[in-house]
């Protein structure tokens, strides 16, 4: 079929609207008309070059929507079935996943090849012809989706399709920071520097944790009006101005994790991050940063002596099959707030303006919402 989606061509280009083919499913794949997509920073490093991704490349990767086509072969899913995408797939089968570790799934290692899961070619190609890569192998700044079932998840018929969009990155990955890797308890000092789609949901998972002090770093007042009403107790501009606060009610005692969730993780951030947290503690590494950046700077000396730990997260830590359900069932209670996380949304061919106002600060979480004139 041709539709049309937001095609990267070069990195340091703007997003452009074009008209591509999108192939049928083949086995082990289905077709998903999509409802909404998260406009995420992380397919913003495409445009930076951050990302390494073969061009052109099809952006998007957090979506949700309904299935309008089955592949051969397909028993866990059936046309009619509401899903969220996910970012990571999860086979089931490699040794990651049948471990419990389906963040891990080796078929994430295909994640910026652009080749198909089931076939090693691509589902979707440009005007000319050209293979295009989908985002993640999703490509959700698109109305409709050719894709693994690997990489769905099925959702309930109840749950609003545009914000479940979110549970496929950003808020699985924030939450998951403060529950699942983090493991913040009843009690605990958490401190999350960068409040932004992801930043947001770790306010929101370290507070329903029970953690005493949820304290957001941003320099936005508007993401840290939306940290306060999300569950943060207290709120700080910088790493440098939250220092002495932390120190003084957590009686010299410091975080006991600290979880760095800014859109471009840079090695400067590290040490201030360590200096937040106590002995013992954690600093959780959610946000990206430029793929070829090896340098990090900490001091080796309090590393050791303070047994602190700097811990890489993707996912949250958790595995997209039962994160996403278990998430649901928060929502159901009432302590996962979704509908507040879109600050605006846009239609498709808004989309530069839409990380304009992203780099700018002016969104908590833009999204997509497609309209009947997309289909």
């Amino acid at each position: 079929m041709k539709t049309k989606g937001a095609i990267l061509r070069n990195p340091g280009e703007k997003w452009q609207i074009e008209e591509f083919e999108l192939d049928d499913p083949v086995a082990g794949e289905v077709q998903v008309k999509l409802v909404s997509s998260g406009l995420c920073h992380s397919d913003h490093h495409l445009r930076t070059g951050d990302s390494p991704a073969p061009m052109p490349v099809l952006g998007g990767h957090e979506g949700a929507g309904v299935i309008t086509k089955v592949g051969p072969g397909v028993t866990r899913l059936k046309e009619g079935d509401h899903v969220v995408t996910a970012f990571i797939p999860a086979c089931g089968v490699c040794e990651p996943c049948s471990r419990g570790d389906q963040n891990f799934c080796d078929e994430g290692a295909r994640l910026l090849s652009g080749l198909a899961i089931s076939d090693d070619t691509h589902r979707a190609h440009t005007s000319d012809g050209a293979g295009l890569t989908q985002m993640c192998l999703l490509g959700t700044f698109a109305p409709y989706i050719t894709v693994n079932e690997a990489s769905l998840v099925k959702i309930e018929d109840d749950i609003p399709l545009k914000e479940a969009a979110l549970l496929g990155c950003g808020v699985a990955t924030g939450w998951g920071s403060a529950v699942e890797i983090g493991a913040t308890h009843a009690g605990d000092v958490v401190v999350v520097v960068g409040i932004g789609g992801v930043g947001i949901n770790a306010i929101q998972g370290a507070a329903s944790a029970g953690a005493r002090i949820v304290a957001a770093v941003d320099p936005v007042p508007f993401k840290l009006q939306m940290a306060e009403k999300l569950g943060a107790t207290h709120t700080f501009s910088s790493m440098e101005e939250a220092l002495p606060v932390i120190g003084e009610i957590s009686w010299g005692k410091m975080a006991n994790t600290t979880i760095l969730t800014v859109g471009e993780i840079d090695g400067s951030m590290i040490q201030p991050a360590l200096s937040l947290t106590g002995k013992g503690g954690q600093v959780i590494v959610t946000g990206m940063g430029n793929f070829a950046d090896s340098d990090a700077q900490m001091n080796l000396f309090e590393l050791t002596l303070l047994q602190k730990r700097v811990q890489g997260a993707i996912f949250g830590g958790a595995s997209p099959r039962t994160q996403v359900p278990t998430l649901l069932h928060e929502y159901r209670a009432g302590k996962l707030n979704l509908s507040d996380l879109v600050t605006q949304t846009y239609r498709l061919d808004q989309i530069n303006e839409a990380y304009d106002d992203m780099l700018a600060g002016n969104n908590i979480r833009g999204m997509i919402v497609y309209g009947d004139d997309d289909y």
